[in-house]
Parts: C-alpha cells; structure tokens; sequence
C-alpha cells in the first residue's frame, strides 16, 4: 500500500504544479491570419497555404491556430496536421477590415484568441493588445514602382506600412533583395528583418510525355510554344515581351501566356489584340495547378521580362519542370535563379529576340540550362521554409 506522509504531501504538490507550469510554459501558440489563402489561388495566398501546409507537421507539442473570416461562409479550408481552425463566422471580415483601416480598432486577438506568437503573411498587421508579431513582407515594390501598383492596394499600403513596421518584432521578407530593400526604403535596422526563401510545392516536377499531351489536348496547345506565367499587371512586362516575340520571325510557334487579370490590365488586353501576331498569341488565364507542371515542361523557353521581383516563383518552377528559363536582371531574379537561367541585361526588344532564337537553336546550351535549373530549382523546399520560419517564431517568442 502506497503511503504519502503529510510532510510529504505540500512537496508532492508543488512539484506537479512545478511540472504543469513548466510544461506551460514550453508550449508555443502561434496564430496565423490564412484570410489571403481563403481567398487568393495565387500570389500572397499560395504563399500561406503552402507554409501552413507545412509548418503543421513541425508544431508538435505546440499550439497553431488557422484565423479567418468567413462571414458568407465561402471559405474553403484546407487540412494542416497539428493545426486547428478558427473561422469568425458572425461578423463580416470586410467591415472589421475597413475599421482597422480607419480607426485602428477592434484588436485581431479580439476574434483570433490568445497568442505567444501571431503571423500575418499579408504584409500589414493590424491592432492588436497582446503577443508577439510576425510580417511577412514580400517585397516593396508599390514603393519601387508606385505607378505600377493597384491604386487602392497602394494607398492601403502606404497609409498602413509605417504603422506596421513599428508593430512588428520580427519582418520576413522571401529575399535577402528585398530585405536589403526595406532597410533602404522604409529604414528598417538589419536585425528586425530575415530573408527566408520560399519553396516549391511537390507536385511541380518534370512531366512525361503522355502528361504533356494530355495538357496540350486540353488547353489546346497543338503548335510549339515559348511560355510566360505570371499575373497580368504592369511590372510584368508583358507589352514588351510580345514585343520581342513579334521580332522572332524564324520561330515557328505560339506565344503562350498564362495568368489571372491583375489590375491596371486594360492597356496589356489591348496590346495582345493589337498585335501583328495575334494569331499566334494565346492567353489562357488561370492554369489549374492540375496542368500547370506540364505546360511548364510543354514549353520550348520559358521568357520573363519582369521589371520587379521580391522572389520569382515562375522562372523557378519552369526550371523544376525541365525548361530552359531567359530572364532579366530585376529585383530578386539572380538571386534566386543563380547561374541557372539565361539573362539579357537590357529591356531591348531586339536583344530579346536574339537571346531567345539563339537558346532555342543550340541544343547543348539548352541542355546545359535545363540542368543546371533542375539542381538549382531543388535547392527550394517549403519544408525548409517552415522549419525555419518555425524557428523564428521560437526566437520571437523568447
């Protein structure tokens, strides 16, 4: 029979209730604001989606909170292992938006709950009482470019970003480019922003033959094709880019261009229209993520104009497709695709088109280019990105 003297007993007590509150204590909340993943397939959306997807096996022991509003009840929420949802259903997102904007009031903790750690992946935070805080700040383009950006989301970012960079602990940003860009532009001192490099989604991979022409049967694709992917709005070039493809005259092909309409799309529909080779320029809008591996790998060359770029998702995942990639020089683009991609220094239409009929005509630089952009596309794992996003919420928090 077990006996516990009443010495004993306070000892006992206290040592459970010292373990208990140790245990507490170890345990790390983090809540994370998903709004732009329930509503966004692309951009600042498919970056939450695929973080959360994997930070959710790391948490462990610890706490991880999915936040969202969804009034209309049109949210698609999507299942992360070790992860719980919290959707406000009660309230319309849009008007607490709108009061955050205005009167820097209700605080988000109000509707997400209690926190050590809160994330906000979509660039700005809004008030909160309690915790500590994460941005993810993807690039600053709208200050780079002010002429380029969507005139409501640039007046939202800049009345907002000054209040968000004195409310953060800690800003992530997806290139060291653009961390040297916030220390330049909005005086951000080194140590409060960390470069953390994105990842690529498994699935984007090199697609087999019979792949390729199930996609082409399905987008009807029937000619050779040079690609661009990428949303439709002024800093990605476009005008110029089908420029360079009007020059290409011993190209026997198409000029595919896949990507949601942005803003500021009017003058870019136009200019596709207005084009000589019309004829031969396909826009095929949003590609389903179903046949988006092997349009990438369907491709002859995969061209990216871009005039801005925090990271560069597209030129990545053609080179993981097995594509040879000819970019510029803006922003992030060297380095994240390194020696990989082929480059033109200059915005010259002409320069373009030789760059490009030269790369499609020499075999064994084509090859040497698909890869060397397999071994570098390799190098980006979200489960990197989330092992060391994970950390960095342990350091915040301590």
């Amino acid at each position: 029979m077990l006996f516990v003297s009443a010495r004993c007993f306070p000892c006992a007590l206290l040592r459970s209730f010292r373990r208990y509150f140790q245990k507490e204590a170890s345990t790390l909340k983090v809540c994370i604001d998903i709004q732009a993943a329930i509503a966004q397939r692309a951009g600042v959306g498919r970056y939450t989606k695929s973080l959360v997807e994997h930070l959710g096996p790391l948490a462990g022991p610890d706490q991880l909170t999915l936040f969202y509003f969804d009034f209309k009840r049109r949210g698609v929420p999507f299942h992360v292992p070790n992860a719980s949802e919290r959707a406000v259903t009660w309230c319309p997102g849009r008007i607490v938006q709108k009061a955050w904007k205005t009167i820097d009031w209700p605080a988000f903790d109000w509707f997400a709950g209690s926190a050590d750690v809160y994330h906000f992946p979509n660039f700005i935070i809004p008030p909160l009482r309690r915790g500590r805080t994460v941005v993810t700040i993807h690039d600053v383009s709208f200050m780079r470019f002010p002429d380029a950006a969507e005139p409501k989301n640039l007046q939202y970012l800049n009345g907002q970003i000054r209040k968000t960079i004195e409310r953060a602990d800690l800003i992530l940003t997806d290139s060291q480019f653009s961390a040297d860009e916030m220390t330049e532009l909005l005086n951000v001192a080194p140590d409060r922003v960390k470069a953390v490099h994105l990842g690529l989604t498994p699935n984007m991979g090199a697609s087999d033959s019979d792949a390729v022409e199930a996609m082409r049967g399905a987008l009807k694709l029937d000619a050779p094709y040079l690609l661009f992917v990428g949303t439709l709005e002024p800093r990605k070039n476009i005008p110029f880019l089908i420029e360079c493809f009007e020059q290409m005259e011993s190209f026997d092909g198409d000029l595919v261009i896949a990507g949601m309409r942005g803003w500021k799309v009017e003058p870019i529909l136009k200019r596709m229209d207005a084009s000589r080779e019309r004829a031969r320029i396909r826009y095929l809008e949003y590609v389903d993520e179903q046949w988006l591996p092997a349009l990438y790998a369907g491709a002859k060359l995969f061209m990216f104009p871009s005039l801005y770029e925090g990271f560069g998702f597209p030129p990545l995942e053609a080179m993981r497709c097995g594509t040879p990639v000819l970019s510029s020089r803006a922003g992030s683009l060297p380095e994240v695709l390194g020696d990989a991609a082929a480059y033109v220094d200059s915005y010259d239409a002409e320069e373009w088109a030789g760059a490009a009929t030269s790369l499609l005509a020499d075999s064994g630089q084509r090859a040497k280019r698909v890869e060397t952009g397999q071994a570098q596309a390799a190098r980006y794992q979200w489960e990197e990105t989330a092992r060391e996003t994970w950390g960095l919420y342990r350091e915040v928090a301590s």
